[in-house]
C-alpha cells in the first residue's frame, strides 16, 4: 500500500477524531469530556484536534452531524399515503430515536442530551438554529403540501410544521430532562391530529416596492458538483432555475424563491456560513434529523421540490458570482441554458430573482 497523500491524512486523522469524541461524549457527557482524552483516544496530540476542530462544541455539532447523516436509508413508504399517517410516521421515527428511563445516564441514547443547552447558551447559535427550525418548518410544510386530495383547494402548511416540529422537539426536551414522563405514543397521536388543524396559514409576498429587482446578466454557470442534503443524492444544477445563495441568517428566504418562481421551477437553496467549522455542522445536523425522519414517512412523490446544498468551502457560492459569505448573506440567480441570465442582491433577493421575467403584483393587487 502506498503513502497516504495530505489530503488523505488529514480526512484519516478527522475521522480518528470523530470517533473519539464520539465515544467521549457517550461516557461521560458533553460537559465533562475532555479535549485532552478525545486526543488519547484518537491516538492524536491535543494540537492535533484542534487542528481539526477549533473547539469542544463545534466538535460536538460535528459528532451529531455525522451520526445523522450516516443513519441507513429506510425503505420508502407507500405513495398513497395520507397527511395524517404521513405525521404519525414522521412522529414515530422521532421519537424513536429519544432515550428511555431505563438507558444508561451517558450512552449513545443520550449523546445529544446536551444539545439545545449549547444552541441556546449564545446568540451566535440561538439566531442560526431559529434560521434552521424555520428551514425545516418549509420542507415539512411544503411535503405536506405535496399530500394534498385532489380536489381540494391550495394551501400553506408550514403553520402547521411549525406545530409539529414544536410537538417533536419538545418532546426530545421532556425525554432528555425528565426521562419517563414522555409517552411516545400520545406524541405520535398528536402529530397526527395536527394534519387537520387549520391554522389560517396563507402566503403574502413580499411588497414590490421594498425589494430589489432582478438585474438581467448573461454570465457562465459551471458550478461544482454538490449533494442534495434533502434526497442524499448528487444535487442537478445544470439545469434551469433559480440557484439562492443564503447565509443562516436568511434562511427563510428560500420560501419566497419557491412561492414566486414558476410551477415546475427548480429551486436549490446553498447554505453558507461565516463560521463554517461551528456553525456548518450545526446546520447539516438540523436538516439531517428532519429528513431522516421525512424520508420514513414520506413516499418519495411528496418530498419538497426544493434542494439543500451545503457550500462549507464556498466554492458553490464563488460559481454564483459571490466570493465572500457571511451569514447575512441573500443572493439569487435565475439559470437558463447554461448561463446566469438574472441577479438579486439583499433581502428580496430570491423573490426577485424567482419571479424575474413575470408580471409583479402590487400591494394594492395589480400587475406592473
Amino acid at each position: 500500500m502506498g503513502r497516504l497523500t495530505r489530503t488523505e491524512m488529514q480526512g484519516l486523522n478527522r475521522a480518528k477524531v470523530l470517533a473519539a469524541a464520539r465515544d467521549e461524549f457517550a461516557e461521560r457527557g458533553f460537559r465533562d469530556a475532555k479535549i485532552d482524552s478525545i486526543a488519547e483516544r484518537a491516538g492524536l496530540t491535543r494540537g492535533g484536534v484542534y487542528s481539526n476542530f477549533p473547539g469542544k462544541r463545534a466538535l460536538y455539532f460535528a459528532v451529531l452531524a455525522d451520526l445523522a447523516e450516516r443513519a441507513p436509508e429506510p425503505p420508502h413508504p407507500e405513495p398513497d399515503r395520507t397527511a395524517r399517517e404521513a405525521l404519525g410516521a414522521l412522529a414515530r421515527a422521532w421519537v424513536a430515536r429519544l432515550p428511555l428511563a431505563t438507558d444508561e445516564q451517558h450512552g449513545a441514547a443520550r449523546l445529544s442530551m446536551d444539545l439545545m443547552p449549547e444552541i441556546i447558551a449564545e446568540e451566535r447559535t440561538r439566531q442560526p438554529f431559529a434560521q434552521l427550525m424555520k428551514l425545516d418548518a418549509i420542507l415539512l410544510g411544503l411535503a405536506l403540501e405535496r399530500l394534498r386530495p385532489s380536489g381540494t383547494p391550495p394551501g400553506r402548511r408550514v403553520r402547521v410544521a411549525e406545530a409539529v416540529l414544536t410537538t417533536l422537539h419538545g418532546a426530545s426536551q421532556m425525554a432528555a430532562a425528565a426521562p419517563g414522563f414522555i409517552e411516545p405514543f400520545d406524541v405520535i397521536s398528536v402529530c397526527e391530529h395536527l394534519a387537520g388543524l387549520d391554522l389560517g396559514d396563507g402566503w403574502a409576498p413580499p411588497h414590490v416596492p421594498w425589494i430589489p429587482q432582478a438585474r438581467p446578466a448573461d454570465e457562465p454557470w459551471s458550478p461544482p458538483r454538490a449533494v442534495d442534503a434533502v434526497r442524499g443524492e448528487p444535487a442537478r444544477l445544470t439545469g434551469d432555475g433559480v440557484v439562492a445563495i443564503l447565509g443562516l441568517h436568511r434562511l427563510e428566504a428560500v420560501e419566497e424563491a419557491v412561492r414566486a418562481a414558476p410551477p415546475g421551477t427548480q429551486v436549490t437553496a446553498v447554505l453558507v456560513t461565516g463560521d463554517p467549522d461551528e456553525l456548518g455542522p450545526l446546520a447539516r445536523l438540523a436538516v439531517a434529523d428532519l429528513c431522516g425522519c421525512l424520508w420514513q414517512a414520506f413516499p418519495p412523490s411528496a418530498w419538497p421540490r426544493l434542494q439543500l446544498v451545503f457550500d462549507d468551502s464556498g466554492a458553490l457560492a464563488a460559481a454564483a458570482g459571490v466570493p465572500a459569505v457571511s451569514d447575512a448573506t441573500e443572493v439569487a440567480i435565475r439559470i437558463e441554458a447554461g448561463r446566469i441570465v438574472a441577479r438579486a442582491d439583499g433581502r428580496g433577493a430570491c423573490h426577485a430573482a424567482a419571479s424575474a421575467g413575470q408580471p409583479q403584483t402590487s400591494p394594492e393587487g395589480h400587475r406592473r
